[in-house]
């Protein structure tokens, strides 16, 4: 008789076993697999996601390096700019965050200028900048309503200001966020996405001193990641100060003096080589570049024909007109080829073959010699001297004077002008040099081609007594606490050959350009009559001989000519030396030399003001201390 325990057969039992444990095996190696791909394929993703649910490592940007004048007058400071971030911790869709920021700032009729990034693209929890350099209005959105978005955070970044606008901008530049060709060429692996670098100007050439480092905070989020608390922090190190030999006062003369006009002024100390202004005329507002330039302002500044961006102080290549003349009489003088007696005769034109070469004045200046030939600016008298020089002599003498070649100046993008010699045309046009184009290139013009910067160099250069410095527009480089980090001493690049003698001859004749009687550059004459200087004018293209055609080439402002003016004063013991160049203005003495002439005022006005201050002080001291006697 069977009992309730032997009512199943074995049999029976195994196979309802069998499959239960095939069932529990399934499951037990679907839990495996499951915890595999968890721990293992998405491990990383997983424990960063469950890391900033409660805490996130936030990058601190520093604070650039402050930009001063010589005299300590903050020229670039920092200001807090406002970026809206969406760091994907709670959600991925970032489109739906964004649309709906757009709805808000809609309501409120606020433009919505957000360029939406790809999502796929971006890594779990990188944050994804929304909009940059945001507005009170959008930042108060924002914060109101920062439950209905969810992964959106305000992060307040450092953003330049440049207080002196478009005036020192081709000094200065501007900042934006690093390029990716720019972290391909950081081989030190220091730079990181999103980091703001210096992208011309001195903001780049000193990016390594002024951009300081970054620091970092962790901070305690809550589930809509907004910020509850600080948990640590490291903080940032700011950039170190730079401050320039720029004489700011002397600068915004200099731009004032260049409204509505395009061309360049530079402001040079003859005794170091230090520039106390550079002006480059039509210019840009640098602070258009904070926070990313828009489109709209990117184009219409890339394609002005004025070529606002272009630094024609330094890479605007002029021909130097008459400017040219004293380095052709520095190389007849020291060759020995003429005296300051050596006169020519000089009827209105020269001839040299079958072509006639013109004077400016077109009566003539009658019997002259070297002196009255820089004063009056004869074209004919250095027509003379070219044809006895030759063009390689004057070459050699231009290349003393640091011409045909960059000055080294602490700014990228500069030109090297151009000085001409006979190899030079033979490999170039494979034509022999010829006699005519010395005799053109003997009063600046024809393939002679200099900067504004040169130019002022060359003056220096003649105003010091024959030393050739390397403009140089930085003095020191130091901490936020005042410690002096380096220092950028006078470097003497050159020394003109030529006697002391012949030097104090070129420099009369310049004194004299301005204040005898005749002199083309009278319009600089002081009562302290301490000026020396020497007009130009350079033509644009060459002109016709017939009378009526010529006039209607000047008519047209295109082709008009260029006016320069080069001046150093005091005459004896020089401290200020200035170039000007007007893009097709007319005459050096009636356009340039007015500009050259209101900083010259200003420069020894201030002076003056300076040492009156001075005075008064010690005055007042003095009678402080017999007071308490």
């Amino acid at each position: 008789m069977r009992t309730r325990l032997n009512e199943h057969e074995p049999g029976e039992f195994r196979s309802r076993f069998k499959i239960i444990f095939a069932v529990v095996s399934v499951m037990l190696c679907l839990l495996v697999l499951r915890m595999w791909h968890l721990q293992v394929i998405r491990g990383d993703e997983l424990r960063q996601r469950s890391e900033n649910n409660s805490v996130r490592l936030r990058k601190i940007k520093p604070l650039r390096g402050l930009v001063l004048d010589t005299g300590g007058h903050v020229l670039v400071d920092n200001q807090p700019s406002f970026d809206v971030i969406f760091v994907p911790n709670r959600t991925k869709k970032i489109h739906d965050v964004a649309y709906k920021l757009k709805d808000l700032y809609e309501a409120r009729s606020i433009p919505f200028s957000l360029d939406i990034p790809d999502p796929g693209k971006k890594r779990w929890f990188s944050p994804v900048k929304l909009e940059k350099n945001i507005s009170m209005k959008k930042l108060a959105v924002v914060e109101t309503h920062a439950t209905d978005l969810p992964g959106v955070a305000v992060e307040v970044v450092p953003t330049r200001l440049y207080l002196h606008g478009a005036a020192m901008a081709h000094i200065i530049g501007y900042t934006g966020e690093i390029s990716r060709e720019e972290l391909k060429k950081d081989v030190a692996d220091k730079a990181n996405v999103g980091d703001i670098v210096g992208k011309d100007g001195l903001e780049k050439f000193l990016d390594q001193y002024i951009k300081g480092k970054c620091g970092a905070e962790q901070v305690e989020v809550n589930v809509l990641g907004k910020e509850i608390k600080v948990i640590g922090k490291i903080d940032p190190v700011p950039g170190y100060n730079v401050v320039l030999t720029v004489d700011v006062h002397l600068q915004k003369i200099a731009w004032d003096a260049m409204k509505d006009k395009a061309g360049a002024v530079v402001v040079m100390d003859p005794r170091d080589g230090s520039i106390l202004a550079l002006v480059s005329s039509p210019s840009f507002n640098p602070n258009l570049f904070n926070g990313g330039i828009s489109s709209e302002d990117w184009e219409k500044l890339s394609s002005d024909p004025s070529h606002p961006m272009e630094n024609r102080a330094i890479a605007g290549q002029y021909p130097p007109g008459s400017t040219y003349k004293l380095i052709v009489a520095a190389a007849a003088l020291e060759e020995g080829l003429i005296t300051p007696e050596t006169a020519f005769t000089c009827h209105g034109s020269f001839d040299l073959g079958n072509r006639t070469y013109r004077c400016w004045n077109k009566h003539g200046h009658g019997r002259i010699s070297l002196h009255r030939a820089i004063v009056e600016s004869c074209d004919v008298y250095f027509y003379n001297l070219g044809k006895l020089l030759g063009v390689d002599k004057i070459a050699y003498y231009a290349h003393q004077f640091g011409l045909g070649k960059r000055t080294g100046i602490d700014l990228s993008r500069e030109k090297p002008g151009f000085v001409p010699t006979k190899t030079w045309k033979q490999t170039r046009f494979k034509e022999p040099w010829q006699m005519g184009e010395t005799i053109s290139i003997s009063i600046g013009q024809g393939f002679n081609l200099v900067t504004p910067l040169q130019l002022v160099n060359v003056y220096a250069t003649l105003a010091n007594g024959g030393t050739l410095y390397r403009p140089r527009l930085v003095k020191r480089i130091e901490s936020m606490d005042g410690q002096i980090i380096k220092t950028f001493e006078p470097e003497q690049v050159g020394t003109l050959s030529l006697s002391r003698k012949n030097i104090e001859i070129l420099q009369h004749a310049l004194w004299g350009v301005v204040n005898e009687p005749g002199g083309t550059g009278h319009a600089l004459s002081r009562k302290e009559a301490d000026v020396c200087g020497k007009t130009g004018t350079s033509q644009v293209i060459g002109l016709p001989d017939d009378e009526s055609a010529r006039r209607r080439i000047k008519i047209s402002a295109k082709y008009r000519d260029h006016a320069l003016f080069t001046c150093y004063a005091p005459y004896k013991n020089p401290e200020i030396a200035i170039a000007v160049i007007v893009e097709h203005s007319g005459s050096g003495g009636a356009v340039a030399a007015p500009i050259a002439r209101k900083i010259i005022d200003a420069y020894f006005e201030y002076k003056r003001s300076v040492h009156n201050k001075q005075q008064e002080t010690v005055t007042v001291k003095k009678a402080e201390d017999h007071a308490r006697r």
